[in-house]
């Protein structure tokens, strides 16, 4: 437990900063929805004609007019992708960094075997991500309270788990690129979380592309198909979690035998 207190010591900086950064703006993006609300009606029929545009973004499955379209397009967008972002930048540093700050010698001479080095480092990553996503919840109920709305209360929890568990596979495949590399966790951190959002719109933008969607996180947390199906989609959901899976199981296995300089 002393290295998963550490860890959390280490990232509570960037922890608050993250999850102060994200909280706001989901809070800003509630409460200025009812002076927009009437222009959003008014918008939502165009946006939904703006053709590839559209379908790119989910716009052509939603109303604008009504919250929970509103909050799926904007509020979603803030919550799933500076999620994503900060649970990939946490993955892919957790191992790399304790080569890159020369502190991996000092770790591994105690007695604690690599393997509950690897557990508590990935406890302390889940850890973090799970306060990230409880603030920002307490914070946007608190808003939406404020302005007197009454979101559907079967799907609107989905859309907060659908970002969450996004959250968690990418930093599950992030924890596993992290075994590998010795410096440079950051920007492959970044560089993932925004190929999975690339690839989702590629998938959005042609059926033929269609499979990306159980390639990229971003298929299950599509906020336009959780609303209009009231669930997330199990066929993408399954294939991501063995994907977070195989992302923790290869760092098992690479960091356990590493020559860790």
């Amino acid at each position: 437990m002393t290295l998963l207190k550490h860890e959390l010591r280490q990232g509570r900086s960037a922890l608050c900063i993250w999850t102060a950064i994200i909280a706001s703006m989901t809070a800003l993006c509630v409460l200025i929805y009812p002076e927009i609300r009437d222009q959003m009606s008014a918008v939502s029929g165009m946006f939904s004609d703006m053709g590839v545009f559209s379908a790119a973004f989910g716009m052509d499955k939603l109303n604008f007019g009504e919250f929970l379209g509103f909050f799926g397009v904007e509020c979603g967008n803030i919550l799933g992708l500076g999620g994503s972002f900060f649970a990939a930048l946490l993955g892919a540093q957790a191992l790399a960094k304790e080569e890159k700050d020369g502190t991996a010698e000092f770790l591994l001479t105690h007695p604690i075997s690599r393997s509950r080095i690897l557990l508590q480092k990935l406890s302390a990553l889940f850890l973090q991500i799970a306060l990230l996503n409880l603030v920002v919840i307490g914070v946007v109920l608190l808003s939406v309270t404020a302005i007197g709305e009454r979101p559907d209360p079967g799907t609107f929890p989905l859309l907060f788990l659908a970002y969450f568990l996004l959250q968690l596979e990418t930093a599950a495949v992030c924890f596993g690129f992290s075994a590998f590399i010795r410096n440079g966790g950051a920007s492959v951190g970044l560089g993932t979380a925004a190929l999975f959002y690339f690839l989702n719109i590629v998938a959005n933008l042609t059926k033929k592309a269609g499979f990306l969607k159980y390639v990229t996180p971003f298929g299950y947390a599509e906020s336009a198909d959780i609303i209009t199906d009231r669930a997330i989609n199990g066929r993408y959901l399954a294939v991501g979690m063995g994907l977070a899976v195989l992302g923790i199981a290869a760092a098992f296995l690479r960091y356990r035998r590493k020559d860790v300089r």
